[in-house]
């Protein structure tokens, strides 16, 4: 069948609106322009005929009889003079206009202090955007600040909020150490105290830095509408994702844009890692990111600190095993290696017979593993080490439906293994912490400033080599906690599931792994990794 073609309307319509709308402002502003002086006489008229009726609502009742023989008497001698009613229309026209001027003043340019500023900030820059080979700089002491700042504001308290700066070619805007050097400045300069963001365009040669609002901690753990695979790790700035959630909080319901992490055999970064120091909010990521999973999946809890951070998982739908101590966290993590070898090869043998995969192969597994480094045995006593145990899930998990999430402390990073630095591309760092730090972890620094008072759960995110953002993880406290407040215990709790009879509720006993040939050996099915 012959595809009819679109109409006129739909082929060609855009251009015929945007015309329209733009004959449509130029007429609007037209309008405007020439009835101007009508805008502002029929504005006084209002103003002088309000100040009237003021008046005379302020006049005694007793007084209002003279004062209004007073008023028709002057009228009567206006009417009766050569040329008054002329006199008396042009005096009340120039009132009016004079009532109904536009009293905002125009500002054109920074006052004095802001000036200064601006004078202060184009001084500091000079010897990093200067060379003395040059003929013509665009820096120079005593030079014109006012040709390299394009653009400038200021907020309430007389502080620079935003400043587009125009620099020379010359300078080395490719090298993060450049870069750097500009960024500590202005931030100093500019005011501490609040957080910045650096934006450069190399090809233009403009540097804008603009003050960032601080991102709202008013969120706590609820049901997010998300697609399955995907988990809300926190929220970010409304520019930096092109994706918003519906999300409610005391304000009410409202719009805000999720740092939204997909995982699955699609998935490019299959397994996260969670750094930060103590009490940075890296538990209450990991138990958000619980809560989420346990809403398609099944989920193994090994908590390396032993706080009992995790207890309210403890005997839920869905939760395998949550082990806090060292013997029985390396028995959960060797059930799940051997859970992830049986699916790989369960899997490749329905694939070989041409069947579908069953359905309890491809629900989701997660290991949540709270301080890895708490858990490392001795070398040379024949146990092995949990980082060992991780390196079957870590590698084959993506085929496997298998999720592996980390938290560990800076502190010991260093003891991670390749191959939990290899296949944890996905990466979130919250806390105070040094740019140095961030760029160890995330693989680049951050193009903001640290916030000067960074709480629980604020940070950074980087998926694979994607831009760095900043997150705010929601509030997802240890409902035991007695610190946790009621809102916040009821929101946890609602999202718990039920508790599973005393029957069901043992350890999970790992599935045995049967011998099979060589076509369906394990580095046979290593698919998609």
């Amino acid at each position: 069948m012959a595809r009819r073609p679109l109409p006129r309307i739909l082929s060609s319509g855009s251009a015929s609106i945007t015309r329209s709308r733009e004959f449509a402002r130029t007429a609007a502003d037209s309008a405007t322009d020439v009835l101007h002086p009508l805008i502002t006489l029929t504005r006084g008229l209002r103003l002088l005929a309000g100040a009237g009726r003021q008046k005379w609502a302020a006049t005694p009742k007793d007084r209002r009889g003279p004062t209004l023989f007073l008023v028709a008497a002057c009228v009567l001698v206006v009417a009766l003079i050569p040329y008054g009613p002329v006199l008396a229309l042009v005096t009340v026209m120039g009132a009016a206009a004079w009532m109904g001027r536009d009293r905002t003043p125009v500002r054109t340019g920074p006052d004095e202090a802001e000036t200064a500023r601006l004078r202060s900030l184009y001084e500091a820059l000079v010897p990093y955007f200067s060379t003395a080979e040059d003929p013509e700089p665009l820096f120079s002491h005593g030079g014109e600040w006012d040709k390299v700042f394009s653009g400038y504001a200021f907020d309430g308290d007389g502080r620079v909020s935003r400043l587009q700066v125009a620099y020379p070619a010359y300078f080395t805007d490719s090298e993060p150490e450049s870069r750097a050097r500009i960024e500590q400045l202005l931030h100093a300069k500019s005011g501490r105290g609040r957080e910045y963001r650096f934006s450069w365009d190399e090809e233009g040669n403009r540097l804008v830095m603009s003050v960032l609002d601080a991102l709202p901690t008013s969120l706590t753990a609820q049901r997010f509408v998300t697609a399955p695979g995907e988990t809300v790790l926190g929220f970010t700035d409304e520019d930096a994702v092109p994706r918003t959630l519906p999300v409610s909080d005391n304000a009410g319901t409202r719009d805000a844009p999720g740092v939204v992490w997909r995982t699955g055999p699609r998935s490019t970064e299959p397994h996260l890692l969670v750094a930060g120091q103590p009490g940075s909010g890296t538990t209450t990521l990991l138990r958000s990111i619980a809560l989420q999973a346990l809403q398609q999946g099944d989920i193994l809890v090994v908590e390396g600190s032993g706080t009992g951070e995790y207890a309210c998982f403890t005997g839920r739908e869905g939760v395998l095993a949550v082990e806090c101590g060292p013997a029985g966290a390396l028995s959960t993590l060797e059930w799940a290696a051997n859970e992830t070898e049986r699916r790989l090869i369960e899997a490749n043998r329905a694939r070989q017979a041409g069947d579908p995969v069953p359905e309890e192969l491809t629900r989701p597994l997660w290991i949540l593993l709270d301080r890895p480094s708490a858990l490392a045995r001795p070398s040379g006593d024949g146990t092995p080490d949990a980082q060992e145990l991780l390196q079957i899930p870590l590698r084959h998990g993506r085929a496997a439906h298998v999720v592996v999430v980390l938290a560990e402390a800076f502190d010991h990073l260093d003891g991670l293994g390749e191959t939990v630095r290899t296949h944890t591309r996905a990466r979130v760092v919250l806390g105070e912490c040094t740019a140095a730090q961030v760029e160890s972890v995330l693989g680049t620094g951050p193009h903001t400033t640290p916030p000067p008072d960074a709480p629980a759960g604020r940070g950074y995110a980087r998926f694979g080599a994607g831009p760095v953002l900043r997150i705010q993880v929601p509030a997802t406290p240890d409902p035991y906690d007695d610190a946790t407040s009621e809102a916040q215990r009821a929101a946890v709790l609602s999202l718990l599931p039920e508790r599973r009879t005393a029957v069901e509720a043992g350890a999970p006993e790992p599935a045995p792994v049967e011998a099979v040939e060589a076509p369906v050996a394990l580095e046979a099915v290593t698919v998609g990794d």
